[in-house]
């Protein structure tokens, strides 16, 4: 079985999530004060069109970014090497194991499931092989890509904000998430690598006060008559 969580920390970059992060956050922002500013309405239409706003404006900063970090779109909307369709933005990171095909999908409330739609219901049906099954062997294919969406949950009291980012892996029914990770929990993730402990010291004593060293190369005392006596033509005193 897969190690879900080392194969998506080695896969995707933590500055590229700490970017979309940054980018969804503010397109939040700016859909709100674009809709408040431009298009004045009741509050219910004001809402709804402010969600169509951020969720265009996310969609298009996640694409930005994700290319800026390396990511392939893929294109011609099918996914390579399948027949599956897809009609949103996803990109394609080689992974250490396994490859990363990243989505950006929001959540009407952090931890549930983004509503289907044929992009991200072709996405899942490549996460099939991380579900356990009676055939699951060490002679079965073995897996290429998981997909993996960057997740958003809008703050529902305070408009403009964002209540929660996460990565998570739907399961290929698309009932419930195999993972799912707050980014900040997911972030720890990347400083959590076994560090070489550094080579063992010895512990300085206390000092109760001024301590006396000694010389560590002492010169035996020679009495001054067995001293050698100097040859005043031998140049030693000038």
């Amino acid at each position: 079985m897969i190690d879900l969580d080392r194969a998506l920390h080695e896969g995707l970059p933590k500055d590229l999530l700490l970017d979309i992060e940054d980018r969804i956050r503010a397109a939040a922002i700016q859909a709100r004060d674009g809709v408040r500013k431009q298009f004045p309405m009741s509050p219910k239409r004001s809402r709804g069109l402010e969600g169509h706003a951020r969720f265009r404006l996310q969609e298009e900063a996640y694409e930005e970014v994700v290319q800026l970090h390396g990511g392939r779109l893929l294109t011609e909307g099918v996914i390579t090497g399948t027949d599956l369709k897809f009609f949103q933005p996803l990109a394609r990171f080689e992974g250490v194991e396994v490859g990363i095909v990243l989505g950006f999908a929001t959540m009407p409330e952090k931890g549930t499931v983004p509503p289907k739609n044929k992009s991200r219901l072709a996405g899942v049906t490549l996460n099939l092989h991380l579900q356990p099954d009676l055939f699951s062997d060490d002679t079965a294919p073995k897996p290429t890509d998981i997909f993996v969406l960057f997740l958003s949950a809008r703050d529902r009291e305070h408009a403009g904000l964002i209540e929660e980012v996460a990565i998570g892996v739907i399961g290929a029914d698309y009932r419930d998430y195999i993972y799912y990770r707050s980014l900040d929990d997911f972030l720890r993730g990347y400083g959590s690598e076994p560090q070489t402990p550094n080579a063992p010291t010895t512990p300085t004593p206390p000092s109760s006060g001024n301590i006396v060293k000694l010389r560590s190369n002492l010169t035996p005392f020679t009495p001054p008559e067995k001293k050698p006596k100097f040859d005043a033509g031998d140049g030693s005193n000038g």
